[in-house]
């Protein structure tokens, strides 16, 4: 005789699926990291995602614009020659080709969220500012990748009204 599933308990099979499901911020920092694999940046492998509505926008990953050279293989070692405040000379960040990208396709980022590896720099944050993105979520601090004092692009976005949020990751069990 098969066994009786007591759902007061939480023996309900279906209801553990249920709870287990991961919410929409941990599918798009899932993909923002998976995306930041695709980087051919020697320095720092960043992703981002755009969403709107729940629903993907757009993508990006740092890196040289396109036809241009691929730092890790023409310059395997060190990366790509640094500019006059030693940054990639070549780089795009993984936000800005997620937003270019966006903009090339006539996609309006008014109200979007943004899901990135690696908080915006000053530079990105004024971009994603004045692009209308409503909330960032990122997952490392760019101030301690670059030995800084503090995140210039995160007060940047908290003062003039941007969501920022310091992304948790929940650890997940090895059931």
């Amino acid at each position: 005789m098969p066994s009786v599933i007591d759902f007061t308990k939480g023996d309900n099979p279906y209801l553990r699926k249920q709870l287990m499901k991961p919410s929409f911020d941990e599918i798009y920092m899932d993909l923002a990291q998976s995306l930041s694999r695709k980087s051919h940046c020697v320095k720092a492998q960043v992703g981002a995602v755009l969403t709107k509505d729940t629903r993907i926008v757009s993508l990006g990953y740092n890196g040289p614009p396109a036809g241009t050279h691929n730092c890790d293989e023409q310059w395997p070692e060190t990366g790509c020659p640094r500019d006059s405040k030693g940054s990639c000379s070549l780089a795009l960040h993984a936000e800005q080709n997620a937003i270019l990208y966006a903009h090339r396709n006539n996609v309006s980022l008014d109200n979007a969220v943004l899901y990135v590896t690696l908080s915006p720099c000053i530079a990105c944050a004024r971009v994603i500012y004045s692009v209308g993105i409503k909330k960032v979520l990122y997952l490392y601090s760019y101030s301690a990748f670059k030995g800084l004092a503090r995140d210039e692009g995160v007060d940047f976005l908290r003062k003039f009204g941007v969501e920022t949020i310091w992304y948790q990751q929940e650890k997940k069990s090895a059931e």
